[in-house]
């Protein structure tokens, strides 16, 4: 749904855009766009090859603005920061002072200060001629950095989205107060981020802090009921990485398998522990390993699966359980990060501690002996993301954050 609206000119930027993993920035990119939102894509870094899965990415890339690629040109380099500098020579010093005083802990983190604050001139620069009126930026860490940089460079006003879990591993050495300090805005993916968010910053500033969640687009999605009533299918879509509990994964579908020997597992996704999770999968059988597949082929296959497992050491709140939901499959997710926002034990799947191999193991059989119950965790599930977690409806909050029409509100009304 378009609105005619007048809306700023607002820059995106993440560290590297388009990624596999990152679909939620381009739902979230179109739907402002859908609500009338003026949006000029920015990214630190080029993606791999890899990481364009589909046309989505391939259309994403083709309109970013990489701002590392623009400042290896020496000539643009000096030249942007000299225009900077003759423009507004206060702004200029004030914004180096800032990032001498925002650098990590080390010689390293003064050294790479420096190379945040030149490509911070390289992407003011490109702001100031593409009209920019709003920079937002996606994850707290070094891109945020960037971010608060050309904002002290340039007085456009700057935001960043908080998720987690990888932010708040290491808040101090990342300066989070001061980015809270420096921003206009703050969006918090879940009521867990923005507590987190509290912990490490002044609470003078807490009234910046708001939740946004991150979310899907229900129609994308077919809301059919699953289709075994025994050999139960699972899926896992997600980086294969060791945050993300593959090991745990693997132990507790082998200890299922011996009580529900039809079970089987598709894993869809790519990352460091691919070998293993590949050797794994041909020691234990019933496993296929699909590697990274377009968003189209993700929605497909959720159709064709009956539960999606996500068993977490650390998350944010994964858009994964929200597809899975929003095709009316049960999940099985650990108690991390703001996951028991978006998933009720019992109710629209299962919420176990993380690392329990045995919890998880039983979860498996429980659901294999039971479609009646999966039907019913899925219709719930769907209920829960279509009232919460619309990408629609979360991009409209959002709007009216960046257009200052939020009010003192955490979340929208009704």
């Amino acid at each position: 749904m378009t609105e005619n609206t007048t809306s700023p000119r607002i820059a995106y930027l993440t560290g590297v855009y388009p990624l596999a993993s990152h679909t939620f920035i381009q739902r979230e990119i179109a739907s402002l766009r859908g609500h009338g939102s003026d949006i000029l894509i920015t990214s630190i870094r080029r993606p791999e090859a890899k990481e364009i899965i589909g046309p989505e990415e391939e259309a994403a890339q083709a309109e970013t603005f990489y701002v590392l690629a623009a400042a290896k040109n020496p000539l643009r380099l000096l030249g942007d920061h000299l225009a900077l500098l003759t423009r507004a020579p206060g702004r200029w010093f004030k914004a180096l002072k800032l990032a001498m005083r925002t650098g990590r802990p080390g010689a390293r983190g003064f050294i790479w200060q420096f190379f945040y604050f030149a490509e911070a001139g390289v992407l003011a620069r490109h702001l100031q001629k593409q009209d920019a009126t709003h920079l937002h930026n996606h994850f707290a860490d070094s891109s945020a950095t960037v971010s608060m940089l050309t904002s002290a460079l340039t007085g456009i006003p700057y935001s960043f989205t908080l998720h987690g879990p990888t932010e708040l591993f290491a808040p101090e050495s990342w300066h989070m107060a001061e980015k809270v300090a420096q921003a206009k805005l703050v969006i918090c993916i879940s009521h867990f981020a923005r507590s987190q968010v509290m912990l490490f910053s002044d609470p003078l500033h807490w009234h910046k802090l708001r939740i946004v969640h991150c979310g899907v687009t229900p129609a994308r999605y077919a809301d059919t009921p699953a289709p075994s009533e025994s050999g139960m299918k699972i899926l896992f879509v997600g980086r294969l990485d060791p945050v993300k509990g593959l090991r745990v994964l693997m132990e507790g579908f082998e200890a299922a398998r011996a009580q529900a020997p039809d079970i089987t597992l598709t894993i869809i996704g790519d990352g460091e522990d691919r070998a293993w999770v590949e050797a794994e999968a041909k020691r234990i059988g019933g496993i296929e390993v699909l590697g990274y597949r377009s968003q189209d082929f993700v929605a497909e296959t959720l159709g064709k699966r009956d539960v999606l497992v996500l068993p977490s050491f650390a998350e944010g709140v994964p858009v994964a359980l929200m597809e899975a939901m929003v095709s009316c499959r049960p999940v099985i997710a650990t108690r991390v990060g703001g996951v028991q926002e978006l998933v009720e034990d019992g109710v629209s799947g299962r919420v176990l501690a993380p690392g329990n191999v045995e919890a998880l193991a039983d979860a498996f059989v429980d659901l294999a002996a039971d479609p009646d119950r999966r039907r019913a965790m899925g219709e719930a599930g769907r209920a829960k993301v279509m009232a919460e977690f619309d990408i629609d409806a979360e991009a409209a909050w959002l709007k009216t954050l960046f257009e200052d029409r939020g009010g003192d509100r955490l979340r929208p009304e009704g």
